[in-house]
Formats: C-alpha cells, sequence, structure tokens
C-alpha cells in the first residue's frame, strides 16, 4: 500500500479555540488548544498542557 502524496483540496476553513482553565481552587491550571473543523463533527484535535502553580513562580 502506498499513500497519495496529493493532499486533498480544502474548501473549509478550519476554527480554533484556546483555552485556560483553573482548578482546585486556583492551585493549578491548564491551557488547552482546540482546533476543529466546522462542517465535520469527526475532524478535531484537542491538545491540553498541565501547570502547577508552584511551578510557574
Amino acid at each position: 500500500m502506498t499513500a497519495d502524496p496529493t493532499p486533498p483540496e480544502r474548501t473549509t476553513e478550519l476554527r480554533s479555540e484556546s483555552y485556560r482553565i483553573t482548578v482546585d481552587d486556583g492551585r493549578d491550571s491548564f491551557f488547552a488548544l482546540s482546533i476543529e473543523d466546522a462542517e465535520n463533527d469527526d475532524a478535531w484535535l484537542m491538545s491540553d498542557t498541565v501547570y502547577a502553580l508552584e511551578s510557574m513562580r
């Protein structure tokens, strides 16, 4: 099996959202990024990174 080197033509735009979520009464927070195809519920990517407030000081 060989991969097709030609990417499919995109007809829609991707959208992205970023989030900062604080948990444990403000002791921890994490940042998340979501990238989605608005026309396809199955096409999305979510990435997150966890930070402790102690390591940010």
